[in-house]
This record gives structure tokens, C-alpha cells and sequence, in this order.
């Protein structure tokens, strides 16, 4: 486990899941504790094998839209990549909840506070 991510990585993937962090901040105009508190969620019960684990064929995109988005009836959610997410109405995506205040996937200071 590391100071902010629930899951146990190595260096490589530690900076990986920080990208995934950055494109969550970017991208959904969330805040760094929040992010990570999605990330946490949904991904902190997996086991990551050390840098490049089987995530790293996919870019850190991908597996932010995965932490953020719930699927379309489809199953379809962006990636990242504008060709394939032309073919996606990401509008009409629902968003997944915010992990509770209190939660263990609030790992960064923002968790004592809850969602800003």
C-alpha cells in the first residue's frame, strides 16, 4: 500500500496509477482526493503485479473512464482515444458515485472534509 492508493505497486505502477489520477483531474474537473478516493474504489481490491503489469496495454485513459463512468447499455465506455469515443454519447453516461465520507478509498486529506 502507499500513502495514497490502497492496492500495493511498485514504482512504475505507482506513477502509472498517478497518471490515471492526472487524467481524472483533467479530464472530469474533479479534485486530486477525489480521484484517488475513485481510483481506491474501484480498483483497490485488485492485485497489481509490478511495472507493466497486464493494465499497462491500456493507457491510464482508460481506466480512468472505467473509475468514472458506468458503462452504456452497450458496455462501452471512452478510452481516451477520439476515434473510438466519437462512437460514444459520453452525455449520456452515468456517473459513478462519489465513495461515501469516511470511506477507506479516502486516502488524501480532502476524505476528512468529504467532497468539496
Amino acid at each position: 500500500m502507499t500513502e495514497e492508493f490502497l492496492m500495493r505497486l511498485d514504482d512504475g505502477m505507482l506513477a502509472y496509477f498517478r497518471d490515471m489520477a492526472d487524467e481524472m483531474v483533467n479530464r472530469f474537473g474533479i479534485s486530486r482526493a477525489e480521484a484517488v478516493a475513485r481510483i481506491n474504489a474501484r480498483y483497490g481490491d485488485c492485485d497489481i503485479e509490478p511495472y507493466p503489469d497486464l493494465m499497462c496495454h491500456e493507457e491510464p485513459a482508460y481506466w480512468a473512464y472505467g473509475a468514472y463512468y458506468v458503462p452504456d447499455a452497450a458496455g462501452r465506455l471512452p478510452c481516451g482515444d477520439e476515434e473510438h469515443d466519437r462512437r460514444i454519447d459520453v452525455s449520456s453516461l452515468a456517473v459513478r458515485p462519489v465513495p461515501a465520507p469516511g470511506s477507506p478509498a479516502w486516502t488524501l486529506a480532502e476524505r476528512a472534509r468529504g467532497r468539496t
